[in-house]
């Protein structure tokens, strides 16, 4: 069977795509290569562990975190199609050298918690269009329905990318043999209902009480309201969960809690929700915060926060309902 390979596949101008977003969403794929074959050597190249620093969330960064980063930054800062990046691991934002059509924001791995015990990780890219040339701090807080691509690779058993540009989500695995991402899945699709659901069960004392009601219901099964059973899936890794429900469906939760207040939820407006967010609606899915679409808040920050319920667009629709 003959197989598209990604160069192919970005030829044929689809959705937002031009010859310049080709050519940067190009040059990510083949530094995820890169990234993809430092995760390999592992241990053999003294890579893992951490780096004995935190970012700027507090986290404690993992080394692998330090040098995806910086892959990332060295292939992308001199691209002529980039105007800026952003990333989940610095602080501010960095200038490109060139005055580039397009602003390109990451997390370089994802679930980096995973990376000693050799556990599926992954990187996330969301693109923007470009607003000044040189890019200035405040043209990236744009919503995310401004977004011209997103996508993630995983780093599993086979190595995928997963990508939209606004034509619907497609999946690409990649070849070891000739070096090239290779399209094996078009139109993918998210089911209205589910019977999976993903959620880290250590915080259920702190939930609101719109979270604690859904969740008992699911736990509760054919017992209860629901009428049916339903499994829990929990990765530690967002790539590794959203690529489950674009798979086979499901809902993914990391909603607001009560454990600190003052933080309007855990994961990253900009490098994560964002992202995510435009790959599971272009699949017929749905995400908001429990309160209000994802992909429509204005950011006030590079390294905001916000909750996520996302997935399967019945239970998103439900969960939603219950915080109204």
């Amino acid at each position: 069977m003959a197989y598209r390979t990604l160069s192919q596949y970005l030829s044929q101008q689809e959705g937002n795509l031009t010859a310049e977003l080709a050519a940067v969403i190009e040059q990510i794929a083949t530094t995820t290569q890169i990234i993809d074959q430092d995760l390999q050597k592992g241990a053999l190249a003294g890579v893992l562990g951490s780096a004995g620093h935190e970012n700027v969330q507090g986290e404690t960064q993992k080394k692998l975190d330090v040098i995806s980063n910086d892959h990332l930054i060295e292939a992308l800062q001199s691209h002529p199609n980039v105007a800026g990046l952003a990333s989940e691991e610095l602080d501010e934002f960095t200038p490109a050298q060139n005055g580039g059509q397009y602003l390109v924001l990451f997390d370089p791995l994802d679930g980096s918690s995973n990376i000693d015990i050799n556990m599926c990780v992954g990187t996330i890219f969301s693109i923007l269009p470009a607003v000044n040339s040189p890019a200035q701090a405040d043209d990236f807080l744009q919503a995310g329905t401004q977004q011209v691509a997103a996508g993630y690779v995983l780093y599993g058993p086979s190595t995928m990318l997963v990508l939209t540009v606004g034509a619907g989500v497609v999946f690409f695995t990649f070849d070891p043999e000739s070096k090239t991402f290779l399209l094996t899945s078009e139109k993918v699709a998210v089911a209205a209902d589910t019977q999976e659901y993903a959620i880290n069960a250590s915080n259920q004392r702190h939930w609101e009480a719109p979270v604690k009601r859904y969740i008992d219901e699911l736990q509760a099964g054919k017992t209860s309201v629901r009428g049916k059973d339903f499994n829990m899936r929990w990765v530690a890794c967002m790539v590794g969960d959203i690529h489950r429900i674009l798979c086979r469906s499901g809902i993914f939760l990391y909603p607001y809690d009560l454990k600190d207040p003052n933080k309007a939820g855990r994961l990253r407006l900009m490098y994560e929700a964002n992202p995510m967010s435009m790959l599971i609606e272009q699949a017929g899915g749905a995400s908001t915060t429990g309160r209000v679409r994802i992909m429509e808040i204005q950011p006030t920050e590079l390294h905001q926060r916000v909750p996520v319920v996302i997935g399967s667009k019945n239970e998103v629709d439900l969960v939603t309902q219950y915080h109204h």
